[in-house]
């Protein structure tokens, strides 16, 4: 079991902290992607210097490599990677769809093919909860099968009725240990009847925490503020509510003022490796020719290392040659940036002026 306090609270938006075993995590709170037992670039003590308090890593992956055997025999996730906080792990449902060769879904579970070899895997809700726990999760995921999008209403019934089933097994085998957490999550399509439906088998199931699933899935940034308008609101007030896999900036703070506490996405170390950076003056990519001779920071109101101590015409430079630093050195300021935006949002929400913060903040990213 793990504790969520709510500090201060609006009509739908919150701040808070979730105590777990392994540490407190403020909410709203931001989860950069350890997907292989690494957040890429980075150095475990650097992630947290970013002002992180947990990280994501993810089953699929790391059953496939370096199997969550060797894991738990090199003394767990967190031994293996050398980071001492929070480890949520994401349960493969989502990549099985995405990344997976000739995957078959049948009520048991996925029989798919790895995208790396093509070895046959079975993973069932069982086997998942199995893997976490091999892994040392401190916030397991319930197997569940991402509903794609576009999908017949037909459709997101069937997939989301499957996953619940799915969510009770998961619930079955998992094993409670103090300062760990499972949570539930919410599938639906972009249904709101199916949504409620979802929402509700799960909340009588009963899980320490509940993700809304499904959304940034390619159905567009409109779409999902009004799935979230209703489904946030359906799951109980007292638990931490995780979107899963959002996203921009933008996204993130229209999410939590429609209720949400937790969000993680690979966007900020994707867009650091490709050389795109969020900035205080908005998103800027550092190879146009622009940068070329410019003795200025990356962002002048940013104090991560990129920021106080290289110009934006040395980051160009190491971009244009290929140079392994560049992409380093950007990933760490778009995760700072985006801790930093984390911790911005805490403290106009505890001030209670949240509201003109994100008014503010969506007029400009408009």
């Amino acid at each position: 079991m793990i504790n969520f306090s709510i500090i201060k609270q609006s009509v739908n938006f919150r701040t808070g902290v979730i105590s777990t075993g392994r540490g407190e995590i403020r909410t709203p709170a931001f989860m950069p992607v350890g997907t292989a037992a690494t957040v890429k670039g980075m150095l475990p003590e650097h992630v947290r210097q970013t002002g992180a308090d947990i990280i994501l890593g993810n089953t699929y992956h790391l059953m496939l490599r370096p199997t969550a055997e060797v894991v738990a025999k090199l003394g767990g996730l967190h031994k293996f990677m050398n980071w001492d906080g929070p480890i949520l792990t994401d349960s493969g449902g989502f990549q099985v769809m995405s990344l997976a060769k000739l995957r078959k879904i049948t009520e048991s579970g996925v029989v798919f093919q790895s995208h790396l070899d093509g070895t046959s895997y079975d993973l069932t809700p069982e086997r998942s909860m199995e893997i976490q726990y091999l892994l040392g999760s401190d916030i397991t995921m319930a197997f569940d099968e991402c509903t794609p999008y576009p999908a017949t209403e037909t459709e997101a019934a069937e997939s989301m009725r499957l996953s619940m089933r799915w969510a009770g097994r998961s619930k079955k085998a998992y094993i409670p240990r103090a300062g760990h957490a499972l949570f539930g999550i919410v599938q639906g399509g972009m249904h709101r009847h199916l949504r409620e439906e979802s929402a509700l088998a799960l909340t009588a199931l009963g899980f320490d925490g509940y993700a809304i699933g499904g959304l940034a899935v390619g159905e567009g940034q409109e779409v999902m503020f009004e799935v979230l308008d209703y489904t946030a609101s359906m799951l109980p007030a007292n638990k931490p509510r995780y979107l899963m896999g959002v996203g921009k900036p933008g996204d993130i703070v229209g999410a939590v003022l429609r209720g949400v506490d937790m969000f993680d996405c690979v966007i900020p170390t994707r867009a650091g490796r490709f050389g795109r950076a969020y900035t205080s003056e908005g998103e800027i990519n550092i190879k146009n020719a622009r940068h070329a001779e410019d003795a200025g920071s990356l962002d002048a109101r940013c104090g991560c290392p990129c920021c106080s101590r290289y110009s934006r015409g040395y980051l160009h430079h190491l971009f244009k040659a290929d140079e392994m630093l560049g992409p380093i050195l950007l990933t760490w300021h778009n995760i700072h940036y985006y801790q930093q935006l984390m911790s911005d949002i805490r403290a106009a929400i505890a001030a209670g002026n949240f509201n003109d913060f994100a008014l503010e903040f969506l007029k400009k990213e408009a």
